[in-house]
């Protein structure tokens, strides 16, 4: 295997090693493309040494990272595999996330940490300030007994103002990646809601990244090691070149 798909992989190992603490988060492994795909790339390599190395592609490991109680009732966990938090930013554009830490903005909405709105299935999951205002009116989120059901109901003072809204695919693999927590609905991608009596939240509760680090960590001990190696005989076989240019310079 040549330099450029072991840095591929170098890369992609360092990045789920970073985020081995992130919320949601789901790592990403690196594969050859097939022969068909590998011939369509190969005039897009430059380079002879390059093209004996097939074209590399990343994918997605959507398997479930484990489940860390936390207590805090905006914290959420959906224990649906292909189930996603629907999040929406101000232009109005939809992400699907498995990250279930959410906050409560000032205007009442529920948030993600990065500012996109966690969806209901009637619009922006929203909190009257009314329910934050304790006995002497002032308002306090603290004050409000939130309690969200198993499938998605949302309970402000055992009173209902709205449902989760959590969307679901058979073909994980059409969703594309935009963060580190973040999917967009790529080339055949449906998403559907999943049917509230399917719908299984645990309030409290986040999903884990799934990375293993041991196993991240030894592969890159590997993958730095084979590198390494490439690059000694890259270096012995470009000083052999050069001395071979410089004694040609003398027939």
């Amino acid at each position: 295997m040549g330099m450029i798909p072991q840095q591929t992989k170098l890369e992609v190992t360092a990045n789920n090693i970073a985020n081995a603490n992130t919320t949601g988060y789901k790592r990403e492994a690196v594969f050859e493309r097939n022969l068909i795909d590998a011939k369509q790339n190969l005039n897009n390599v430059p380079g002879d040494v390059e093209q004996d190395d097939p074209p590399m592609g990343t994918y997605v490991d959507f398997s479930s990272g484990s489940f860390n109680q936390t207590d805090n009732p905006l914290d959420l966990a959906i224990e649906n595999q292909n189930g996603f938090f629907v999040l929406q930013d101000e232009a109005g554009n939809s992400f699907y996330s498995k990250a279930g830490h959410f906050k409560l903005s000032t205007d009442g909405t529920v948030q993600a940490m990065d500012g996109k709105y966690l969806m209901g299935l009637n619009g922006y999951l929203s909190i009257s300030n009314e329910f934050m205002k304790n006995e002497s009116g002032v308002n306090n989120s603290n004050a409000m007994n939130l309690r969200i059901a198993e499938n998605g109901d949302v309970f402000i003072n055992d009173l209902n103002i709205g449902t989760i809204q959590i969307a679901v695919t058979d073909n994980l693999e059409s969703l594309k990646k935009v963060s580190d927590t973040s999917f967009v609905t790529g080339e055949g991608a449906l998403l559907n809601n999943l049917p509230q009596e399917e719908v299984v939240l645990r309030q409290g509760w986040l999903e884990n990244s799934n990375v293993d680090v041991i196993k991240e960590m030894v592969s890159m001990i590997e993958l730095q090691r084979a590198y390494e190696a490439g690059s000694k005989v890259i270096h012995a076989n470009n000083e052999t070149l050069e001395k071979s240019i410089s004694l040609g310079r003398y027939y």
